[in-house]
């Protein structure tokens, strides 16, 4: 019995001093390996866990896939996943094979092919009621100063949807509106993050305009230039950004509730400088003709469908799309426009992975290389949001931002993110079998 307790003991102590031995980079990057990755059918594919970690191959449905080691030099031993069939099973990684610390969902789906972009889009948008972008003292006709907007609890950043049950149309029907009531008491309905509520307000009459006002400024539309990244020819659903467009005042994302994207030509570019961005200015053209209609505006770039099939002159068919697990640091290419109408592809190197368990726009970091492009803009401007990023044939994500400071690096969001957030089923049709 005592020399069991010493075992049991020792072989605490022992496990205690790997947890602190291997509490390093290796350890670190175990626990930030996602909890699940995305196989493509019949796609080898090396995964990264190294000792003292191990895969419990015991866990793994075989019908689904296969583990395969084969040795490197100097006796390094590669794991691989070999996918066999579309379907789900898991792989559980235990430190030396005996505590378990990760199990780690595996989704072996079929190939998603779509069209890169890369053409110079301007969209325009109209925004669900009128956004609040600011608020204002009202000299009243009583000499006194008023607030009746901030007194009423609202805050900048909040989105008015009806007044007096009267859903908004713009910016000149609030006018109106609160126009046509004088000074009655006035319900308005309020949209803040995910809650709705309602206020009531009474309006004042201004000495100086003689119109009664609520004391706030807002907006009820924006347009600007971006680049699009992708659509999809089996849904004609499209990705255009890679990040929100946001209230320039408020910095809030808006709600759309109209909004369309349009051919845009290049008229100019700004060169980007250490600490001052560049920017592409794009004219608007065909704006009776526009690409397609915006479905919504996310974090993580603006979606909907285009009418018609759109041509890329530099890829004449689909390209497979690659998951974050695909993607590696080395060379790469954009696609963007520089010049007038036309999609150029320009070389850039993908210095950084960041693998990610949920959606953010700094999947990756990238610095352009292409001597043509860094004497054209300077590297990446603004305008560019939204260029394809393109790996060993695959579309890997988009161009996101410019680093302030360096404006030839920036980053990139993975195209995983996008697919998922246009609503495309990857499977389509498949017959999915869930095993865990």
């Amino acid at each position: 019995m005592f020399k069991i307790k010493n075992k049991r003991i020792f072989l605490v102590f022992f496990i205690a001093i790997l947890f602190t031995a291997f509490y390093t980079c290796t350890f670190n990057e175990m626990f930030q390996y996602p909890k699940e990755i995305k196989l493509f059918e019949n796609e080898k594919q090396a995964i990264d866990i190294k000792f003292p970690f191990k895969v419990d191959t015991q866990k793994i449905d075989n019908s689904i896939l296969e583990l395969l080691q084969k040795t490197k030099d100097c006796d390094e031993n590669i794991l691989y996943i070999n996918p066999l069939k579309i379907g789900k099973t898991h792989i559980q990684v235990k430190l030396l094979g005996l505590v378990p610390i990760r199990n780690v969902k595996v989704d072996v789906i079929p190939k998603t092919k779509v069209m890169p972009g890369g053409q110079s889009v301007g969209v325009r948008l109209n925004t669900k009621g009128v956004l609040v972008v600011g608020l204002e003292e009202i000299k009243g006709i009583d000499e006194k100063k008023h607030n009746p907007a901030r007194e009423a609890g609202l805050n900048i950043g909040d989105s008015i949807l009806a007044i007096n049950n009267i859903k908004i149309k713009d910016a000149a029907h609030v006018t109106n509106i609160i126009n046509k009531n004088t000074n009655s008491e006035t319900t308005l309905k309020i949209k803040r993050g995910d809650r709705i509520f309602h206020v009531k307000i009474k309006p004042v009459k201004s000495i100086d305009e003689g119109e009664y006002r609520i004391g706030l400024w807002v907006r009820d539309k924006t347009a600007g230039v971006g680049t699009l990244t992708f659509y999809h020819p089996d849904t004609m659903e499209f990705g255009a950004l890679g990040h929100a467009i946001t209230d320039v005042d408020t910095g809030l994302l808006l709600t759309i509730d109209k909004g369309e994207i349009v051919k845009s030509k290049v008229a100019s570019i700004q060169q980007g400088k250490r600490g001052r961005p560049g920017e592409i200015k794009g004219i608007f053209y065909e704006t009776s003709k526009p690409i397609g209609y915006l479905e919504k505006n996310t974090y993580f770039g603006i979606y909907g469908k285009v009418y018609k099939p759109i041509e890329n002159s530099i890829y004449k068919k689909p390209i497979e799309i690659a998951y974050q697990s695909q993607i590696k640091t080395g060379k790469a290419t954009i696609l963007t426009t520089t010049d007038n109408n036309e999609i150029k592809e320009y070389e850039v190197y993908i210095e950084k992975v960041n693998r990610q368990r949920t959606p953010s726009t700094k999947s990756m970091i990238i610095r352009v290389t292409d001597k043509k492009l860094l004497r054209k803009s300077g590297g990446i401007v603004q305008g560019m949001s939204g260029s394809p990023i393109i790996q060993n044939g695959k579309l890997v994500g988009a161009v996101t931002h410019v680093f302030v400071n360096d404006p030839t690096k920036g980053y990139g969001l993975f195209i995983e993110w996008m697919i998922k957030e246009a609503g495309i089923n990857i499977y389509n049709n498949s017959q999915i079998a869930d095993k865990y």
